[in-house]
């Protein structure tokens, strides 16, 4: 029975915890909430949601993932993808700004939690392998340009909307005469100057004196900087009343108690995006948890982390909040911060609920334009279109799968993407290993190995078919093994021999015994003898608990040498020069 630290990891690291810990989270509590705030609000434009839903997505969230989450900097909220995702999942069942479109997001994350909260708790969370690096990678970079090109709207002051590339695109085609100017230069500073705080804000503070790690953190907090002086400007030159869209009035309070709606009509609607958004969510959360606990040599635990992600979405879903995953900036700047615990995301919450309490009349004058300059520049750091190019230099398959993935998402929706890059992934794997790679070996002069015919210079024995299988046997490759040995029997008229070598073979399933059994009875009536080589246990096992080894007209040799020596020797008749070596046989 798991012991009860292992769900609850606070009484592991809480017994710890220490005055040196306390500083370093407070510390990163402090600088994380400054950059959360704009990140904040901006998600949740990007969601379609209300400015304040963005920090009540980050407190509630964020508490709950520190009492249940194994990651040490991992620091959850809401994220561009999840956020971008949601818009697209509840766009389509109600308008953005009306009651029923909060009530969905927030059923939307209910969903996600519990869906995240059941696969961590049946321990599975090895169904995210299902999505391949490529194909994640192609999502992460489609959406990417989608989400930039959502926010253009915007950056320019024109109406828009759509929620793939052709419908953005065309929108802002049709709206493009009426930009608004003072938005435009807005937008379009904000942008210039993010992309310099990026590359020239951290060399200007160290030459100010500042230390690397200071440096650095202050260059993180560009954003604020941004916010700052765009809504001074809307102030003093009054430009909401020339057109610029603002933030507007946010309500000062604490996250409320929400309610998800239970309607099963809306439920059967956005079940299928909550899952897609728990396994992205997952799999980006896990990324990014698994790189910054190896840098301190810590110990991330999958399915532990499925439940604190789950309860931080059923946290979000109860609190006016929506979807929420582990983000990878957030969490770089909360360790690099000095953050040494998960308190610190708690830290955080306290931060961000004091800034919904006394802040928020401060963004007021924020302009809308600001806060995607701040999304665009975010995420065009996800847009890796070169992993088009390693992934046709590498694998022409997984080529396919980047650009399905990317154009489907593109085309059709966040939706398509991911489904058709988990079909995709799928099927990938079907294909290649319905054709595994298979070798005629034969040794290597002068010692034990034995090597591919076809790229080493070998010694074979023209009575014995020697034949390696690279991948383990299981229903949809066991016809190709069948026709493969039928096209190498043909060949060769001098053969009495055939010895398959499983080295590589993991696994057998029931479909792959009976192929074994009939290529063995296929093989007797033809007067040629069966032989297996460096089996490994469990394919040992599975095969003593079956008739096969009984009726199998050759024998079981531990090495392959063993049975290239003992089929070698003239009249050996399976059994008697297999003991003489004090090898195992059938």
């Amino acid at each position: 029975m798991r012991p009860l630290s292992s769900f609850f990891p606070v009484l592991d690291w809480g017994r710890r915890y220490d005055r040196h810990a306390l500083t370093g989270d407070l510390v990163a509590a402090v600088i994380v909430t400054i950059m959360l705030i704009p990140q904040s609000l901006a998600y949740a434009l990007l969601a379609g949601m209300p400015p304040e839903a963005g920090i009540y997505a980050s407190i509630a969230p964020i508490i709950l993932y520190a009492l249940f989450g194994t990651s040490r900097a991992l620091a959850v909220g809401p994220v561009a993808v999840v956020s971008l995702m949601t818009a697209a999942a509840v766009g389509e069942i109600a308008a953005q700004g009306t009651a029923g479109y909060v009530a969905a997001a927030l059923t939307l994350a209910m969903l996600s939690g519990l869906m995240l909260l059941a696969l961590g708790l049946f321990r599975l969370g090895a169904f995210a392998n299902f999505l391949s690096h490529p194909v994640i990678a192609g999502f992460i970079t489609a959406s990417g340009i989608l989400i930039a090109a959502s926010q253009l709207r915007h950056v320019l002051g024109i109406p828009g909307g759509g929620h793939t590339l052709p419908q953005i695109a065309a929108s802002l085609w049709r709206n493009l005469p009426e930009i608004n100017l003072p938005t435009l230069v807005i937008g379009g500073g904000s942008i210039a100057f993010l992309f310099w705080v990026r590359s020239g804000l951290k060399p200007l503070l160290r030459r100010a004196g500042l230390g690397p790690r200071a440096a650095d953190i202050g260059a993180r907090t560009g954003p604020v900087l941004a916010i700052a002086a765009s809504i001074l400007a809307v102030v003093l030159f009054d430009l909401d009343a020339h057109g610029v869209a603002i933030v507007g009035d946010v309500p000062r309070s604490l996250p409320p108690l929400t309610l998800p709606s239970f309607s099963p009509d809306l439920i059967s609607q956005l079940f299928v995006p909550a899952l897609l958004i728990s396994i992205i969510g997952f799999v980006e959360s896990i990324s990014v948890a698994r790189t910054l606990a190896a840098k301190k040599r810590q110990r991330i635990d999958p399915d532990q982390e499925l439940i604190g992600l789950g309860a931080a979405n059923l946290g979000a879903a109860f609190t006016g909040g929506f979807p929420v995953t582990g983000g990878f900036a957030r969490s770089v700047v909360n360790r690099d911060a000095g953050a040494e615990t998960p308190a610190a995301g708690a830290y955080t919450a306290v931060g961000l609920a004091l800034a919904a309490l006394f802040l928020t009349p401060l963004i007021h004058d924020l302009p809308k334009a600001t806060l995607a300059a701040t999304i665009i520049v975010a995420v065009l750091s996800l847009v890796d279109l070169s992993i088009l190019r390693r992934a046709w230099s590498f694998s022409r398959a997984d080529f396919g799968a980047v650009v399905t993935t990317i154009a489907l998402t593109l085309l059709i929706g966040v939706e398509a993407g991911v489904m058709a890059g988990v079909l995709v992934s799928i099927l990938i794997h079907l294909y290649k290993t319905s054709r595994p790679h298979m070798a005629v070996v034969g040794r290597v002069p002068g010692t034990e190995h034995y090597r591919n015919v076809l790229r080493h210079e070998v010694e074979t024995q023209p009575h014995v078919l020697a034949l390696r299988v690279d991948e383990s046997l299981y229903f949809p490759n066991t016809h190709f093994l069948e026709d493969r040995l039928a096209e190498l029997i043909a060949e060769r008229p001098a053969l009495t021999d055939v010895v398959l070598m499983f080295p590589a073979v993991n696994d057998i399933d029931l479909s792959a015994l009976e192929s074994l059994e009939a290529i063995n009875a296929r093989l007797r009536d033809a007067d040629l003898r069966l032989h297996l080589s460096e089996v490994k246990g469990p394919v040992m096992d599975r095969l003593e608990r079956s008739h096969f080894l009984d009726e199998l007209t050759g024998g079981v040799f531990l090495s392959h040498h063993a049975a290239t020596r003992a089929l070698a020797r003239p009249g050996n008749g399976g059994n008697d020069g297999v003991e003489e070596h004090g090898l195992y046989v059938i």
